[in-house]
C-alpha cells in the first residue's frame, strides 16, 4: 500500500479576527480570507509556496481555519491526507472501521459526496476509529 502524506492542517475558530491577529502576530503566518461561497474559510500560509501554491520546503505544510460549529468534532485540530483516488479511500476508511462524515454541497448542506474545491481537488471529511475528524483530498489533476 502506498503512503498518503499529510498535506494540510485545519483548525476551528470562534472569533475569526482574534484568531487572525494571534497567528499573524505570534508566528508571522499570512492569512487569506475566503468568501462566503467557501464558508468564510481562512487559508494559512505557514511556508513559502511556488506559483501553484505548493510549499517549496519539503516537510512543511500550509493549512486553514474554519468557523467552529456546535458539533464537538469541529473543535479539535484536523489533518488532511492526500490520496490518489478519493472514492477508493472512502471505501478503505469504512472498511477499516471509520465513518464518512461528508462535505458541503453547492447549497451549503451536508452531502455524502466529495466536495470540489476549485483549483485544489475533491475533499471529504471522515471520523476515524478514535473519534478524530480527519479529511482526505484527491488533488486536482490526479
Amino acid at each position: 500500500m502506498s503512503k498518503n502524506p499529510v498535506v494540510h492542517f485545519e483548525m476551528g475558530y470562534f472569533d475569526r479576527d482574534r484568531m487572525k491577529k494571534f497567528y499573524e502576530t505570534a508566528f508571522g503566518w499570512q492569512l487569506q480570507q475566503m468568501g462566503a461561497e467557501m464558508g468564510n474559510y481562512v487559508l494559512a500560509h505557514t511556508a513559502e509556496t511556488d506559483d501553484k501554491g505548493m510549499v517549496k520546503t519539503p516537510g512543511t505544510i500550509n493549512g486553514g481555519f474554519y468557523q467552529k460549529m456546535e458539533n464537538p468534532l469541529s473543535h479539535a485540530p484536523s489533518v488532511v491526507i492526500s490520496v490518489p483516488d478519493i472514492r477508493s479511500a472512502m471505501k478503505a476508511v469504512e472498511a477499516g472501521g471509520g465513518k464518512i462524515l461528508g462535505a458541503m454541497d453547492e447549497s451549503g448542506k451536508t452531502s455524502m459526496e466529495p466536495m470540489m474545491i476549485p483549483g485544489v481537488g475533491l475533499w471529504i471529511s471522515f471520523q476515524d476509529t478514535e473519534n478524530n475528524r480527519v479529511s482526505i483530498l484527491q488533488p486536482s489533476g490526479m
